[in-house]
């Protein structure tokens, strides 16, 4: 691997709240592009942060690749973990990051925490259809589809759902 995992530091909320928002916007993920509330949301990495645990992937010259946002059942940045489950959200890889296995290490790091919170059973997930490739990855780690837990923070979004069971 030619980057780093580890926790997100307070001189570096900027740059990931910047790539969070652009990744989204780009993507396509935001259902009223710049004018979204979501945006604002996604760039507020020091609010995450004092909430949640968020993680990025460096690369060898200390530039943000990767980013997620770890939160256990029951916290505030949980959408859908309950009591006994983690929940991981808002991850992004750099588009010149792609392929490099970054978003995969990411996932796996929010795995490790969710094993070693006590009594954790399982690590859940949302993701929007559209996110194709990102939901090879979530298989072939062996997260399974949880279709009853499918929901939708807005009217006429439904998000996805994946468990992976510990």
């Amino acid at each position: 691997m030619d980057f780093t995992i580890r926790a997100v530091r307070p001189e570096e909320h900027a740059e990931l709240g910047d790539l969070t928002g652009l990744t989204y916007l780009n993507d396509g993920l935001l259902l009223h592009g710049e004018d979204d509330f979501y945006l604002d949301v996604l760039r507020d990495t020091a609010r995450r942060a004092r909430e949640a645990e968020v993680l990025v992937a460096v690369d060898a010259d200390g530039r943000i690749v990767g980013g997620v946002t770890f939160a256990p059942g029951g916290t505030p940045w949980a959408d859908i973990a309950v009591a006994g489950e983690a929940e991981f959200r808002m991850l992004v890889v750099a588009p010149d990051a792609r392929g490099r296995g970054v978003g995969e290490a990411l996932v796996r790091a929010c795995a490790d925490r969710a094993r070693a919170l006590p009594g954790c059973v399982r690590l859940v997930l949302s993701t929007a259809d559209l996110m194709v490739s990102a939901h090879r990855i979530y298989e072939r780690m062996g997260f399974v589809r949880t279709p009853e837990r499918d929901w939708a923070p807005v009217s006429d979004h439904l998000l996805r759902t994946y468990a992976l069971e510990f």
